[in-house]
């Protein structure tokens, strides 16, 4: 679409559309690239979209090129800095020009923000709130962020129950609408959620949702979401002293990145990696030692 689109003269298409059609479908290809594991290409596209917008002068598109690209892919990257610029700037914009739906998207984002800093008290009412006033909008995108980091917030102060409906009541919208790109992340975080809940049934609970994740992922060839699934099994898989299949597990999936070494995931994953290569290497030289002394 991108390759054929020529902006029109006027803007009767933004009237009659809501949102310039190139801003939106910019957006769109931004969140595909992190999906497909292109982190560093998805970055500099949100944010070049995002200049693009303010160039345009649409208060709407800019909104648009903020909540729904920009500002997710930084959360997703993991850089914090850039998401907090982008929040600010969305929570301005909309309040200059008097949208409160995406005001209440700037806020959502903002509560997510603070929770992912680590300042819980701060974000979560905040987080709750905005959640009320965007809970109808026609879009996975807000279940996917917002419900998924509440429901790992309460899952980890022990509200298993709660964080489990609310996972579950966001795929259930993702299947409704058959807006099902989001949901490998979300039954990931159904695992992490009841794994959270140390009852004696949770590993073998969380290992069912990872393993869903990892082929709803594989079925839509969204990489970035297998390596996250595969990193919450195969650190749960370590953690059960099964080193060996962790690693059979997650080194193939990391090493089907060629950019974003710098993302969140990848370092994270890339740390187990290394941990599940040094327990290997253990074993072996336990097992090397014992035939050594037979």
């Amino acid at each position: 679409m991108l390759a054929d689109y020529a902006a029109p003269p006027h803007r009767s298409h933004t009237v009659r559309f809501q949102y310039d059609q190139g801003v939106l479908a910019r957006g769109i290809l931004a969140r595909i690239l992190w999906l497909q594991g292109l982190a560093d290409q998805a970055m500099r596209l949100a944010q070049s979209n995002v200049e693009g917008a303010r160039a345009k002068g649409h208060a709407i598109s800019l909104c648009y090129a903020l909540a729904q690209a920009a500002c997710p892919v930084a959360f997703w990257v993991g850089d914090l800095m850039t998401a907090e610029r982008l929040v600010a700037l969305l929570l301005e914009h909309s309040d200059k020009h008097a949208l409160p739906v995406w005001q209440a998207w700037g806020r959502s984002l903002a509560g997510v923000l603070f929770i992912k800093r680590g300042e819980v008290e701060r974000g979560l009412p905040l987080l709750r709130s905005a959640l009320e006033e965007i809970d109808e909008i026609r879009s996975t995108l807000p279940y996917m962020i917002f419900q998924g980091e509440l429901a790992l917030v309460l899952g980890n102060a022990g509200q298993i129950e709660e964080g489990v409906v609310l996972i579950e009541k966001a795929i259930e919208r993702c299947e409704v609408r058959e807006d099902r790109w989001g949901i490998p992340e979300l039954v990931r975080i159904k695992g992490q959620v009841l794994l959270a809940g140390h009852a004696a049934s949770a590993p073998e609970a969380a290992q069912k949702q990872f393993q869903q994740a990892i082929d709803w992922a594989r079925q839509q060839g969204a990489v970035s979401w297998e390596l996250r699934a595969a990193t919450s099994l195969a650190s749960l898989w370590c953690n059960q002293g099964r080193s060996h299949a962790a690693y059979q597990l997650l080194a193939p999936v990391y090493d089907r990145f060629t950019e974003g070494a710098e993302t969140a995931d990848l370092k994270d994953a890339g740390v187990l990696i290394e941990g599940l290569r040094a327990a290997e290497g253990k074993l072996q030289a336990k097992n090397d030692g014992a035939g050594g002394v037979a």
